[in-house]
Formats: C-alpha cells, sequence, structure tokens
C-alpha cells in the first residue's frame, strides 16, 4: 500500500470515530428526568387535593358519624375534609368569619338567624335524634320518669339542701347548651339571673359532648346529652337515662353552606357536593343504621321520609341543592 492510500484509510477512521462521538444510542443518552411542576394554589391534582373546610358540633364528631362519612366522601371525590368540631356556637362564629366553607350543627332559632343575616344558604335537615338527661342511677333529685321541665326544677329545688345533687352543663354556647337554656325558660327559670351562678351545684364545664359526659361521670352528676353521643359512651359510663320523653327533647341537626356573596374564596361547588351527599338516598341508609351493630340502635335517625317529625318541609331534607 503507498502513502497516499494509507493517508485515506486513516483519515476514514478518524472521521468514523468523531462522528461515533457525537451521536451515540439510546442507552448512553438515558431517559429524560421528569421535571415535576407545582400545581397552581388550589389546583386539585392527587398531590394536592382540593380542601373543604366543615365546622360541626360535637356530637357528631365524637360519635363517630363524621369520620365514617369522611371516609365515604373522600374515597369518591379528590378532597380533603377538614374538619373542626367546636359545638354549634362556635361553629357559627367561624361561618360568620368566612373561616370555613360549610356548617353542620343542630340550633334551628340561631341557624335562622344566621341565615336571615346573609352568612348561610341552602340549608337541609341531615338527620335527628332526642336529648335526654342522664345521672346518676341513685338519682338524688328523684327525677326519673319527670318532663324535661320538671327534671330541672327537680334539680334546682333539692340541690339547695342536698350536696349529692350536682348538674353539669355544656356551658359553651353548643346547641346542647342552648337546649338546656330553652327547658330552663320552660320551666320558669330566667337562665342568666336565676340558674348561672346559682351555686356550687351548678357547673359549666365549657367541653364537647363526649368530654361532659365523662365529667358528669366522675362527679355523679346529671348532665343533658344527645342521645347519639350518650350511646356512644355508654359502655366508659355509669349514668344511666333518666329523662328521654318530651316535645322539646327533639334534636335536628343541619347542614348549610357559607354564602359566597359574603365570601367569594368558600368552596361553595364542593360545599354543595357535600350537602347533596349527605341526604342522598344511599347516605341516609347508612347514617340510620350507623351504630345499630355495636349498639343495638341507631345513634341518629335518616332525615329522608322523616321531614315532618323534624319539622322541616320535604324539600329542607330531600331536595338537592342545584348548581
Amino acid at each position: 500500500m503507498d502513502v497516499k492510500k494509507i493517508a485515506l484509510v486513516l483519515l476514514l477512521l478518524l472521521s468514523v470515530i468523531f462522528i461515533a462521538g457525537c451521536t451515540g444510542t439510546d442507552s448512553d443518552v438515558g431517559t429524560p428526568t421528569a421535571t415535576a411542576t407545582a400545581a397552581p394554589e388550589g389546583t386539585n391534582t392527587a398531590a394536592n387535593p382540593e380542601l373543604l373546610r366543615i365546622a360541626t358540633t360535637t356530637s357528631l364528631d365524637n360519635t363517630g358519624l363524621l369520620e365514617a362519612l369522611q371516609e365515604r366522601f373522600e374515597k369518591d371525590h379528590d378532597v380533603t375534609l377538614q374538619i373542626i368540631a367546636a359545638g354549634t356556637g362556635k361553629a357559627l362564629e367561624y361561618g360568620q368569619r368566612g373561616d370555613v366553607d360549610v356548617l353542620m350543627v343542630h340550633d334551628r332559632s340561631r341557624e335562622d338567624t344566621f341565615i336571615d343575616d346573609g352568612y348561610g344558604i341552602n340549608r337541609r335537615g341531615i338527620a335527628y335524634n332526642y336529648f335526654m338527661i342522664v345521672g346518676p342511677e341513685s338519682d338524688p333529685a328523684g327525677i326519673a320518669g319527670m318532663t324535661p321541665e320538671d327534671a330541672l326544677t327537680a334539680i334546682y329545688t333539692t340541690a339547695e339542701t342536698n350536696p349529692d345533687v350536682v348538674f353539669i352543663s355544656r356551658g359553651d354556647s353548643s346547641g346542647t347548651h342552648a337546649k338546656e337554656q330553652a327547658i330552663w325558660t320552660s320551666a320558669g327559670y330566667d337562665y342568666e339571673t336565676e340558674v348561672e351562678g346559682a351555686g356550687d351545684w351548678y357547673v359549666e364545664g365549657g367541653q364537647g359532648m363526649g368530654a361532659t359526659l365523662n365529667h358528669a361521670n366522675e362527679k355523679f352528676a346529671y348532665t343533658l346529652s344527645d342521645s347519639g353521643t350518650y350511646l356512644s359512651y355508654k359502655t366508659e359510663l355509669d349514668l344511666v337515662p333518666l329523662v328521654d320523653e318530651g316535645d322539646s327533647l327533639l334534636n335536628v341537626y343541619s347542614a348549610m353552606q357559607i354564602n359566597p356573596e359574603m365570601f367569594d374564596y368558600v368552596n361553595s361547588e364542593m360545599a354543595r357536593e357535600w350537602i347533596n351527599f349527605l341526604i342522598t338516598p344511599e347516605t341516609q341508609e347508612f347514617i340510620g343504621g350507623f351504630g345499630v351493630d355495636e349498639y343495638g340502635q341507631p345513634l341518629f335517625f335518616e332525615s329522608r321520609g322523616n321531614f315532618e317529625v323534624m319539622g322541616i318541609t320535604q324539600a329542607e331534607a330531600e331536595v338537592p341543592i342545584s348548581a
């Protein structure tokens, strides 16, 4: 081979080496790394699910019903429920400040005022049960079988001479506290001037329903409870139901949206989805059966088909909220 041919072969070899170094194969390049893109604030993604803020009365939370409903709702919706169990009075305050998207409460009078003032819309009755006065089996005031009004009167008068008579009040502006005040009024007492501060026998605990039951149990005291929470705590208590009949003991639970015209940032669409979910036949059947296996009776009764018992219209119990 002459010198020219040798030079040509070397040139071709150098060209092949240069081209190979510039291209490479797929395995050489590797798989491109995915770049995570942060979703804009408020965007609904699997990593950033939508948020629904609920303020609720403590009884719905203490009984475990709300947790069970939460699991069912979150399973079918890409949403996280943020639940604040604080009693009806506090829940209404949160709603008035626009701190939450939806309320679950049980005080019709204050609910009406809340709606009339423009803070709430689209209330639906979702369930009901009954209040009861529970106390020690020894019943030192002798209230068993009385009307609610006569029972509170007996507690009041007996406590003046019998140190074993103690009444634990929620004392927290909750729906249960409001019901207690209404029964005192119906019994002929001025709550603020005659009952509050009446003596050591009347204790304002300032706690939720479950904690109040435990407090009353420790003190061998009477208290007013909704039937659902009492049943769910029954095995931990020595207290027994002593007064559980009377029209004034009806306890109706409602859900309502916070008015987006007052607070344009509230999650109005998901609030509507939540309330409509609560009144579906399937959810109502679940509510009506909740607790039966464990406690032998439901903790709450479904609103569907019982609107007359609850004192509301059929539409307030069964008609979904439209968009």
